[in-house]
């Protein structure tokens, strides 16, 4: 893994004397900046305190229970734990995911809810049932470089839509719409605490974008990986609570940043009909879910370890937020602007135009310190002078060791 002067991480290029029948969609496929850093950092010899990915710190992942579980649960299940599963997900995890969401405004049924290998097979099912070659697709801009990406696999028309303190700004879309010349097929939008710029949509907007939604057929993609890591403000409903079960809303869930990543979890909650035609497309992708961790993370529900779990992350996150705006008080107050976010794991902080953050990232890694620039959130390219922090995964003191870095980066640049 390589990056290039303009601070792109790229794949290393091989040279094959086979001209390939590419199908047309291979040329669609853009691939990931945010996980491609993870190639390239893992790479590094020396200290790098990285801003880059957005993961659970290491220490609140619950390893312990975990392992206890592994060794118990998955031990009684025996040959079973490791057979092929449902396609809708392991009836346990349904049941105990069901009782856990029956405690909280996402209350669902049996009928709406399907199991994913993540919140990413969520988006991909999502593009895969509604959005066709050259269809209109509205994009939060900056957004989430994995979710735009694979609306690009499956050859959208991406619109990107501007956002500001209170998130996707939906009163400018009628206009957008009209200048585009068509309705979109779907608007992707991440409600809460978003990715990358840690904001959340204010209640009057959500109800404004449902409202466009239905008078224009559209499919609302509602990414929420973190409305459940709120650690200041009021809670405000989501697309789910609010629409009442509009079948134009698919919510994708996930237990990547509530738990841990690694166990590629997920859940979508949708119309029956709509998940009726997902475990059809499911059993062309990976038959069912990695079926251990399905099992994991139903005895970690059952035991309701969840909810103190989740006071505890909100908690700290909140400290460790705290603690980043204070390190970027000190040294960027006449520098730079950010964002304040109320929840989730990143921030979003923006210099003067004649920054590069690209070239920024290329002098930051071998200083010791990551993060992803901020044209990784855009499909043309902009916000090049600004760029995503991730607060979560580090401590107060190792994020004051990395922003006193960064710091230090942008004096020699």
């Amino acid at each position: 893994m390589s990056h290039t002067e303009s601070g792109h991480i790229v794949p290393p290029t091989f040279i094959s004397p086979v001209r390939h029948p590419w199908a047309a969609r291979a040329k669609g496929l853009v691939g990931s900046i945010i996980d491609s850093s993870t190639s390239l950092l893992q790479r590094q010899t020396h200290d790098i305190v990285s801003f880059a990915m957005g993961s659970p710190a290491a220490e609140a992942v619950p390893s312990d229970a975990f392992r206890e579980i592994y060794d118990s649960v998955l031990a009684d299940a025996g040959a079973a734990a490791f057979a092929y599963g449902a396609s809708e997900g392991e009836v346990t995890l349904r049941g105990e995911l069901l009782a856990y969401l029956a405690t909280t405004p996402e209350r669902t049924s049996a009928e709406r809810l399907l199991i994913t290998s993540g919140g990413m097979q969520g988006l991909d099912l999502a593009a895969k049932l509604f959005v066709d070659p050259g269809d209109l697709v509205i994009v939060e801009a900056p957004t989430y470089t994995n979710g735009s990406a694979t609306l690009l696999a499956y050859g959208a028309d991406i619109l990107e839509a501007p956002i500001d303190d209170q998130g996707l700004l939906v009163e400018a879309l009628p206009d957008l719409v009209h200048q585009a010349g068509r309705t979109p097929k779907a608007i992707y939008v991440i409600p809460n605490f978003q990715n990358p710029t840690g904001t959340a949509m204010s209640l009057e907007r959500r109800h404004l974008l449902l409202d466009l939604a239905r008078k224009w057929g559209t499919i609302i993609i509602d990414d929420d990986p973190y409305g459940m890591l709120r650690f200041g403000g009021d809670h405000i409903p989501g697309f789910r609570e609010l629409g009442g079960g509009d079948p134009l809303v698919f919510s994708v869930r996930t237990f990547s940043k509530i738990l841990a990543p690694g166990l590629r979890v997920g859940w979508v909650d949708a119309d029956p009909a709509i998940v009726a035609k997902l475990i059809d497309a499911k059993q062309t992708m990976d038959t069912c879910t990695n079926v251990p961790n399905q099992l994991l993370a139903a005895e970690f529900l059952r035991r309701g370890d969840l909810e103190p779990h989740l006071r505890r992350l909100r908690s700290e996150y909140q400290r460790r937020m705290m603690a980043m705006q204070t390190s970027l008080e000190r040294h960027f107050s006449e520098q730079a602007a950010w964002t304040n976010p109320q929840g989730g794991f990143f921030l979003w902080l923006t210099f003067g135009e004649h920054v590069d953050t690209s070239k920024l990232f290329d002098l930051g890694v071998p200083n010791g310190v990551a993060f992803i620039p901020g044209r990784a959130f855009s499909v043309t390219g902009r916000f090049g002078n600004a760029l995503r922090l991730c607060f979560a995964s580090q401590t107060p003191e190792r994020t004051e060791l990395g922003i006193s870095r960064l710091a230090d980066t942008l004096r020699s640049l």
